[in-house]
């Protein structure tokens, strides 16, 4: 009798067992939550509209000026209005650049007969520089192309590609002001950047690898007025290049926007996740590639949270970060803080929105450990919308402001998709204005991205942890990072680590 009632325990426990399946419960859960936020943004997305009214009343968003301050006052208005009634202002200071007057004149040797060239200043360039010196051609400006005319550059002024262009030498490009301070470290006394889009495009930029101003002008040409250059230096191989520029710099203070929505279980509120964007923008053109799609496509992503009155267990911070494009200086001011309060342990992870359009995947940022959960979540993403492509890479990459959280060894992620090439040859660029942009695009960003950002923030576990101060620098070294940290001036871990 005992035998048999012990079997047939057996049994029920079976079937108990067999009938409660934790991961179908929270995919019938993710499931039904992501059609709401799937019908939410196509009904009633604003992300479009709202950055069209920006592009149209403000303009550019530049650190520091007046624009600037208008674009912080505007999110958080718009923060406001959707029902947050935790939004912040979180203040730092920043060495805050303008530029006035540049130009760029090229001659042969012992010849005042100067052509001028069109030219843009590259950012954090010096408030005032008059330089004329021969120019040497450094092809792509990687370290090999230093090296190899590091006998020749030494008081000249350096011609370097902002782009890779044939021949390619070197696993990877260098960011611009990564190549700036090579040149620099060989003796250059100014640099010319050649764009390598097509167009007369002109590309501005920080040329500053620690966002404070630069010891020598660099500026940006046309890929047309650089193919001219060159066939120019193969027949005058001393031509001299004479900048002329003037700029303003002045400390004032800028502003993050921070909007929070608490978590909802007393397990899981104290874990904190990051939504952010920069906000800021060059002062060319509207900034609506770089960055308008990804910090209000973040703006509509809270308000469909909001709309929907999403609770999930982890607290999320939406959060428009300021002075980006000048060296990550609102998410380093976000850091600082953090670490002040010693509350940097709560931020259980990070979604960086930059230049982020047409979602369809996500890059989980080098960290494996996130592939499997980012893999499934899109899976129930694919139940809602079979379109959806569920890609998921897997790339550690630096310069923006994911950045400053991975030094911190906080695991990050970012949506990955597309730009139409007409757009992104916009890029930093005097063409980068909201026709640019596509409600559609901007739309798929923003469902795909709240959909991965509630799964993530109800999440029972996140299987990355934030890494300790060693696991942190291994992870770059495996990344194959450090030399850019070390040009950066953000290897904190010195010379023999």
């Amino acid at each position: 009798m005992k035998k048999s009632f012990l079997s047939l325990l057996a049994v029920v426990l079976l079937i108990g067992t067999a009938a409660y399946n934790p991961i179908k419960d929270e995919t019938d859960e993710l499931e039904e939550i992501f059609r709401q936020i799937n019908t939410e943004v196509l009904s009633n997305g604003k992300a479009y509209e709202t950055l069209g009214q920006a592009c149209k009343t403000i303009g550019h968003r530049l650190t520091g000026s007046s624009n600037g301050k208008k674009a912080e006052e505007y999110a958080h208005a718009l923060l406001k209005s959707y029902g947050f009634s935790d939004v912040k202002y979180q203040p730092f200071q920043v060495e805050a650049w303008s530029r006035d007057t540049v130009t760029l004149a090229i001659a042969p040797r012992k010849s005042d007969n100067f052509r001028d060239v069109e030219v843009v200043s590259l950012a954090m360039t010096p408030v005032e520089a008059k330089v004329t010196s021969e120019i040497v051609d450094v092809g792509n400006g990687l370290e090999g192309d230093f090296q190899a005319v590091k006998d020749k550059l030494s008081g000249k002024i350096a011609l370097v590609n902002i782009g890779l262009l044939a021949p390619i030498k070197g696993p990877r490009n260098l960011h611009r002001s990564e190549k700036t301070a090579l040149a620099m470290q060989y003796g250059a006394v100014g640099v010319i950047f050649v764009n390598t889009v097509k167009g007369n495009v002109l590309l501005t930029g920080t040329a500053s690898v620690t966002g404070s101003l630069i010891e020598i002008p660099a500026v940006c040409v046309s890929l047309e007025s650089g193919m001219e250059l060159r066939a120019w230096l193969s027949q005058e191989p001393n031509l001299v290049a004479m900048i002329d520029m003037k700029n303003f710099s002045r400390m004032i203070k800028a502003r993050n926007v921070i909007a929070t929505l608490k978590g909802s279980s007393k397990r899981h509120q104290d874990e904190k996740i990051v939504i952010g964007g920069h906000l800021d923008s060059w002062d060319l053109a509207h900034g609506a590639l770089d960055n308008g799609i990804g910090s209000f496509s973040i703006l509509d992503i809270a308000r469909t949270f909001q709309a929907l009155k999403l609770k999930p267990k982890r607290t999320i911070e939406f959060v428009m970060f300021m002075g980006e494009e000048e060296g990550l200086l609102g998410s380093k001011a976000m850091i600082e803080k953090l670490n002040k309060s010693n509350a940097i342990n709560k931020v259980a992870f990070m979604f960086n929105l930059d230049m982020a359009n047409n979602a369809n995947g996500f890059n989980t940022s080098g960290r494996d450990e996130m592939v499997p959960l980012f893999t499934r979540f899109g899976q129930v993403i694919q139940k809602v919308e079979p379109s959806y492509k569920n890609t998921v890479i897997n790339q550690a990459g630096l310069h923006s402001d994911h950045q400053t959280f991975m030094l911190e060894g906080i695991p990050t992620a970012s949506p990955i998709g597309s730009i139409a090439p007409e757009a992104i040859g916009c890029y930093h660029a005097n063409c980068d204005k909201f026709d640019l942009i596509k409600k559609d695009e901007i739309n798929n960003t923003v469902r795909y991205t709240a959909m991965m950002l509630y799964a993530m923030a109800n999440a029972e576990e996140i299987p990355a942890k934030k890494m300790d101060y060693y696991s942190t620098r291994d992870f770059f070294i495996k990344q194959n990072l450090r030399k850019e940290l070390e040009l950066g001036r953000e290897w904190k871990w010195g010379a023999s680590e």
